[in-house]
Protein backbone atom coordinates (compact mmCIF):
# COMPACT_ATOMS: atom_id res chain seq x y z
CA UNK A 1 0.00 0.00 0.00
CA UNK A 2 1.44 3.37 -0.99
CA UNK A 3 1.61 6.25 1.42
CA UNK A 4 -1.02 8.03 -0.70
CA UNK A 5 -3.73 5.39 -0.30
CA UNK A 6 -6.28 6.14 2.36
CA UNK A 7 -6.60 3.76 5.27
CA UNK A 8 -10.10 2.50 5.79
CA UNK A 9 -11.06 2.23 9.42
CA UNK A 10 -14.14 0.22 10.22
CA UNK A 11 -16.44 1.32 13.02
CA UNK A 12 -19.24 -0.83 14.36
CA UNK A 13 -22.49 0.43 12.77
CA UNK A 14 -24.35 0.62 16.08
CA UNK A 15 -21.56 2.70 17.68
CA UNK A 16 -21.39 4.87 14.56
CA UNK A 17 -25.14 5.51 14.60
CA UNK A 18 -25.20 6.29 18.35
CA UNK A 19 -22.30 8.73 17.98
CA UNK A 20 -23.73 10.32 14.82
CA UNK A 21 -27.03 10.97 16.58
CA UNK A 22 -25.22 12.46 19.59
CA UNK A 23 -23.05 14.76 17.44
CA UNK A 24 -25.94 16.01 15.32
CA UNK A 25 -28.07 16.53 18.42
CA UNK A 26 -25.33 18.51 20.17
CA UNK A 27 -24.87 20.79 17.15
CA UNK A 28 -28.59 21.69 17.03
CA UNK A 29 -27.82 24.14 19.84
CA UNK A 30 -25.25 25.98 17.72
CA UNK A 31 -21.57 25.78 16.76
CA UNK A 32 -19.28 23.91 19.16
CA UNK A 33 -15.56 23.36 19.64
CA UNK A 34 -14.20 19.82 19.88
CA UNK A 35 -14.04 20.06 23.68
CA UNK A 36 -17.58 21.48 23.98
CA UNK A 37 -18.94 18.77 21.68
CA UNK A 38 -17.20 16.05 23.70
CA UNK A 39 -18.60 17.43 26.97
CA UNK A 40 -22.14 17.65 25.56
CA UNK A 41 -21.98 14.08 24.27
CA UNK A 42 -20.76 12.80 27.65
CA UNK A 43 -23.60 14.67 29.39
CA UNK A 44 -26.11 13.32 26.87
CA UNK A 45 -24.89 9.75 27.37
CA UNK A 46 -25.05 10.16 31.15
CA UNK A 47 -28.52 11.73 31.24
CA UNK A 48 -29.94 9.18 28.80
CA UNK A 49 -28.11 6.29 30.48
CA UNK A 50 -26.50 5.44 27.15
CA UNK A 51 -23.90 2.71 27.51
CA UNK A 52 -21.04 3.27 25.11
CA UNK A 53 -18.29 0.68 25.02
CA UNK A 54 -15.13 2.34 23.79
CA UNK A 55 -13.26 5.63 23.84
CA UNK A 56 -15.97 8.25 23.32
CA UNK A 57 -13.57 10.92 22.09
CA UNK A 58 -11.93 8.55 19.55
CA UNK A 59 -15.30 7.52 18.10
CA UNK A 60 -16.51 11.12 18.17
CA UNK A 61 -13.50 12.20 16.09
CA UNK A 62 -13.96 9.46 13.50
CA UNK A 63 -17.69 10.07 13.10
CA UNK A 64 -17.18 13.85 13.09
CA UNK A 65 -14.70 13.51 10.19
CA UNK A 66 -17.20 11.34 8.30
CA UNK A 67 -19.99 13.87 8.86
CA UNK A 68 -17.69 16.61 7.61
CA UNK A 69 -16.70 14.61 4.52
CA UNK A 70 -20.33 13.87 3.67
CA UNK A 71 -21.38 17.52 4.06
CA UNK A 72 -23.61 17.05 7.10
CA UNK A 73 -21.51 19.33 9.31
CA UNK A 74 -18.90 21.95 8.52
CA UNK A 75 -15.78 23.30 10.19
CA UNK A 76 -15.96 27.04 10.74
CA UNK A 77 -12.41 28.07 11.59
CA UNK A 78 -9.25 27.36 9.61
CA UNK A 79 -7.10 27.68 12.73
CA UNK A 80 -7.76 26.39 16.26
CA UNK A 81 -9.96 26.56 18.10
CA UNK A 82 -12.03 24.88 15.40
CA UNK A 83 -15.80 24.92 15.63
CA UNK A 84 -18.33 22.77 13.83
CA UNK A 85 -21.94 23.46 12.90
CA UNK A 86 -24.75 21.70 11.10
CA UNK A 87 -24.92 22.30 7.37
CA UNK A 88 -28.07 23.97 6.14
CA UNK A 89 -30.27 21.79 3.98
Amino acid sequence: MSCFEQLKIRIDKIKFDVMKKAILSSLKKGPLTHKEMHQMILRDFHSNKTKFDGAVEWYMEGVKLDLEATGQIERLNEKPPHQWKLMKK
